[in-house]
């Protein structure tokens, strides 16, 4: 709920770039999906507004153009890792956008195979889940972004990092997950001791980074050095990393409450 003074704005935009200040070449700290609230503080003359994402509590600055009054409540979110919009029920027509796995959508009605959205767009039913359904692997939403290139703050399939991987593939399963690693390695899951038997799903971390693994000897993250979403083995990323400072159990029973839509 907004704060008394504040102001309750969703993003319009496919996604909203969140930076550390005022300024386009700012450090990018996160990106805010199409459909997701965000409460605003202050509005610059310049056209930049001070805000808080609703979902995870992350504050940054975001260009007022991508935010818009709040619309219908959503019913959907994309769930692949890139859809279209498409202006009428063709895919020959040439598309409106493109939206990233997480984007929250209202549909208004179904005309197979399209679900339709308020503006008239047109968006293929096969790519979207109801906000009351669930994928049941996030390990397996990781996987869809293998090779999506290595973005710093990014959290979308056209770029992203470490943990926006690892909060995509949680929050696709409808666990809530903070924004940063340190965060995540503070509030997530189990704390197991060292490394002997990972299972899959369970997060690694070391400073400043953090890693999904995929079975009891490779792992996946997006990382600086493939500049990319990338698979190796654990003794790989040991090798060159150095040892993780924790490994974490997720698995939904550990104190991790489901996100309600």
């Amino acid at each position: 709920m907004a704060e008394a003074g504040a102001d309750l704005r969703e993003v319009v935009a496919a996604q909203a770039s969140v930076r550390h200040s005022p300024c386009p070449d700012a450090s990018l700290d996160t990106e805010a999906l199409k459909g997701e609230r965000v409460i605003v503080h202050e509005l610059t003359v310049e056209g930049w507004c001070h805000c808080t994402l609703e979902a995870d509590g992350y504050p940054g600055w975001v260009p007022a153009g991508t935010l818009g009054p709040p619309g219908p409540p959503a019913t959907h979110r994309v769930a692949v890792p890139r859809t279209l919009v498409f202006p009428g029920p063709s895919i020959k027509l040439p598309p409106l956008e493109a939206l990233s796995l997480g984007c929250r959508l209202a549909v208004i009605r179904s005309e197979e195979p399209f679900a339709i959205l308020p503006g008239g767009g047109y968006v293929p039913t096969r790519h979207l889940m109801r906000l009351d359904e669930f994928a049941s692997d996030p390990v397996a939403i990781a996987e869809a972004f293998l090779h999506v290139p290595y973005l710093w703050g990014g959290r979308t399939s056209f770029g992203v990092d470490c943990s926006g991987l690892v909060q995509l593939a949680l929050n696709a399963c409808g666990l809530p997950c903070p924004r940063d690693s340190h965060k995540q390695e503070a509030a997530l899951g189990a704390l197991l001791c060292g490394i002997v038997d990972p299972r899959r799903g369970d997060l690694l971390f070391w400073k400043g980074h953090v890693a999904i693994a995929r079975d009891d000897h490779t792992l996946i993250h997006a990382n600086a050095f493939h500049m990319a979403v990338a698979i190796e083995t654990i003794a790989e990323a040991i090798a060159r990393i150095g040892a993780p400072t924790s490994v974490r159990r997720i698995d939904g029973r550990d104190g991790i409450r489901p996100i309600v839509a």
